[in-house]
């Protein structure tokens, strides 16, 4: 029999002041039984850090063709592709090619230095591709604050990222890695 996904509900204010995109979205998030809350408390930022009405999870570690978050233009062609943690070179090439921009979310410390020290050489000649790494202490506090039914504020201004739960804030500063050439 197989394990189901967990669904967690978070209503998430976004006040991008870097954007100018102010709103709330109301999301379901559904944790496959083998992601961890790390994990998908970087799935959110990353909605966070990229939100838009047209932003939409995917179906993340059950399919391995699809980004953990895409946003389709009205014809249905990719805008773009998000993924997080260390996805496979060849995987992220692939998504350049179908997408007009790709962001690549990184956490986790030295696994994540040493993903980027092994692929930079391919994914640097990327030229819409971006890549952000998260520091591991931002995303273990991000996971602590996991629950059933969340709700969020995230600040965004200068690139650095205020996300407030119950009385409880957390900054965290995003380190480019790669920056998007386009």
């Amino acid at each position: 029999m197989a394990l189901k996904a967990t669904i967690f509900k978070a209503d998430l204010q976004v006040s991008d002041l870097d954007r100018g995109h102010f709103a709330t979205h109301a999301l379901r998030l559904a944790r496959h039984p083998s992601e961890t809350d790390e994990r998908m408390m970087v799935r959110l930022l990353a909605f966070a850090l990229n939100a838009d009405d047209m932003l939409e999870f995917g179906r993340g570690l059950s399919a391995e063709d699809e980004a953990d978050l895409v946003q389709r233009d009205l014809t249905g062609a990719i805008d773009a592709w998000i993924d997080v943690g260390l996805p496979d070179e060849r995987r992220v090439r692939k998504a350049a090619g179908r997408a007009n921009r790709v962001v690549v979310y990184t956490y986790g410390g030295r696994p994540a230095e040493m993903w980027w020290t092994e692929n930079a050489g391919t994914l640097e000649r990327l030229a819409n591709l971006r890549v952000v790494d998260l520091d591991v202490e931002s995303t273990r506090a991000m996971a602590k604050a996991v629950d059933r039914s969340m709700t969020l504020s995230c600040t965004i201004q200068d690139g650095h990222v205020w996300l407030a739960q119950g009385g409880e804030t957390l900054q965290i500063v995003p380190r480019e890695i790669k920056g998007q050439s386009l």
